[in-house]
């Protein structure tokens, strides 16, 4: 079932909300370069997931997911104000694998370009087993009679 367009205008607005706070409310050291990519809200508006990234080293992920993890109830209280709504969703953090993901699949592009380009030079000189054209056509049958 697609998302309701109210999930889907609320998850924007949290985006904005969360990246906002994330840049100028939290002032913990080990909150790293992050970005938030998506939020996603149930279709009963009681449970959102922040999708972000990080910039940096796996240690800088960890750093940042601990920060994150600590400013939870910060940041949604800042939601709940923000939105003026009954219930404020519960927020929970993922650390988004598109960027990892993207770059395998970068990669395995890069490797199958380079196979691809063998291939062309080993069939620069190759030539036909046998006949060019190894099917008999009806002229050629005519040709034997």
């Amino acid at each position: 079932m697609a998302d309701s367009p109210r999930a889907l205008r609320l998850a924007g607005t949290i985006k904005k909300i969360v990246a906002r706070a994330l840049e100028t409310e939290i002032k913990d050291p080990r909150l790293g370069f992050v970005t938030v990519t998506d939020v996603r809200v149930t279709g009963d508006l009681q449970q959102a997931s922040v999708f972000y990234t990080v910039l940096g080293s796996d240690e800088d992920r960890e750093n940042t997911a601990k920060a994150l993890a600590s400013a939870k109830g910060r940041v949604r209280s800042l939601v709940g104000a923000e939105l003026g709504i009954r219930l404020t969703p519960s927020l929970e953090f993922h650390l988004d694998a598109v960027p990892e993901t993207a770059a395998s699949l970068d990669k395995a592009l890069h490797e199958a370009h380079l196979r691809d380009q063998e291939l062309a030079k080993l069939r620069e000189g190759a030539t036909y087993a046998g006949d060019a054209d190894p099917y008999k056509h009806p002229a050629d049958e005519d040709d034997e009679a």
